[in-house]
């Protein structure tokens, strides 16, 4: 392994008199079957001789993620870098990841909740009550949790929250110059919480009354994906060998090439693919149905690549799972990682830069080749004709053609 990364002799004897030698290998070998550059597990290897030598690991035990931190500014004082910068940040959480994989890091339990029985039930209530996806669940409960862990940890009570409280919590964050999309789901997280505790009896009466929502206004913003040249760029950039681009290949045809959101390819599982009818069972979290698309010979290929050549074994039934272990079925973070900073490497500017960008640009791609809007909401799945109708604002073949028409006549 060290002959193949470093030139020198010396160099390379000096990785192999480092201790914990079989420790260091055994992840070097993980990064390269995941296809990591050639540089980045050279700069991996560094960062392991420095850890080992700057933290306890000779001694049998877990080390918390405090002392790696602590480590991390003593690297950073000793090769005079930036503390706190981009080097330092990469020493720290590369060790974490080292430490996590050899399971000698000392994970830190969740921070507690206050109230965390309440916000339980809370939960309970949208699913059973409200119908609402897991996905919409867990972007409720994180706002509430946030709110309760900030500005409720010295209540022992729900009813000792007052109106000033939720007015602080609300002009903290309308201090941060969030969108008004942001602090209107924000505060209407908190006003759907109070509101079932107040029915419950947990709280004062007139809590949710008392939040105010930013005024939203329908259809206000255009749809906000990268041009389909650019996402032709996009897909290029996954057509090499390496694992991690068959992987993306395969995520980025799907939400190019169907226009599904990012929970959806998410839960895409091994048997919902019909190799022989050649279809795709496509589970919608956000209008709780399930479509049936034909699948193309193209998205079938890059699919059938990563199962049979890199998809690890693994005993979860998520098709597409993180490359670095445990393997785990991709996160919602996960997924954005494979769209984003690809796009941001090839230069590709747009106001969103994630999976959803890649669903605006494949519906406005099917409004450029003519499709009807009902045609492109059945694609997208979408339950309520207004959610296609945003896009007829940037079909703007068709509006030339009104803006040409000779009125001559007519008026």
């Amino acid at each position: 392994m060290f002959e193949e990364l470093f030139k020198k002799v010396d160099s390379v004897e000096r990785y192999l008199a480092a201790p914990l030698l079989q420790l260091r290998l055994c992840y070097l070998d993980q990064c390269v079957a995941q296809g990591r550059a050639r540089r980045t597990i050279q700069e991996i290897a560094r960062n392991q001789v420095a850890a080992v030598q700057l933290l306890s690991l000779e001694t049998p035990g877990p080390i918390p993620a405090a002392e790696v931190e602590a480590a991390g500014e003593r690297w950073a004082h000793g090769r005079s870098v930036q503390p706190g910068g981009k080097r330092q940040r990469s020493f720290v959480s590369g060790t974490l990841r080292w430490l996590r994989f050899v399971g000698r890091l000392e994970e830190a339990g969740p921070e507690p909740t206050p109230h965390a029985d309440r916000l339980a039930a809370f939960a309970d209530s949208l699913r059973r009550e409200r119908g609402l996806s897991a996905e919409s669940v867990r972007n409720y409960c994180s706002r509430v949790r946030e709110f309760l862990r900030r500005h409720c940890g010295g209540k022992p009570s729900l009813g000792d929250i007052t109106v000033a409280d939720v007015d602080r919590a609300l002009a903290e964050k309308a201090s941060q110059a969030l969108a008004r999309k942001t602090l209107a789901a924000y505060a209407s997280a908190l006003r759907a919480f109070f509101r079932h505790a107040e029915a419950s009896g947990w709280c004062r009466p007139g809590l949710a009354a008392a939040i105010p929502l930013p005024r939203l206004y329908a259809q206000e913003t255009l749809p906000a994906g990268p041009a389909w040249q650019d996402v032709q760029r996009l897909l290029a950039s996954a057509a090499g060998d390496r694992p991690v681009d068959i992987r993306d290949r395969a995520i980025l045809l799907l939400l190019a090439v169907y226009g599904l959101r990012s929970g959806e390819v998410r839960g895409l599982r091994l048997d919902d693919f019909d190799w022989a009818a050649e279809t795709v069972r496509v589970r919608c979290p956000k209008p709780g149905r399930t479509h049936l698309y034909p699948l193309s010979r193209t998205v079938g290929d890059a699919i059938l690549r990563y199962l049979r050549t890199v998809r690890p074994t693994s005993p979860h039934r998520e098709v597409f799972l993180s490359q670095q272990t445990p393997h785990r079925p991709l996160s919602t973070a996960g997924l954005w990682r494979v769209v984003g900073p690809r796009l941001r490497r090839l230069g590709i500017n747009s106001s969103r830069c994630g999976p959803h960008a890649l669903r605006h640009a494949c519906a406005q791609r099917l409004l450029d080749a003519g499709f009807s809007m009902k045609q492109i909401g059945d694609c997208l799945g979408h339950r309520n004709p207004d959610s296609t109708a945003v896009y007829a604002k940037t079909g703007l073949a068709a509006l030339r053609q009104v803006a040409d028409f000779d009125w001559e006549g007519v008026l």
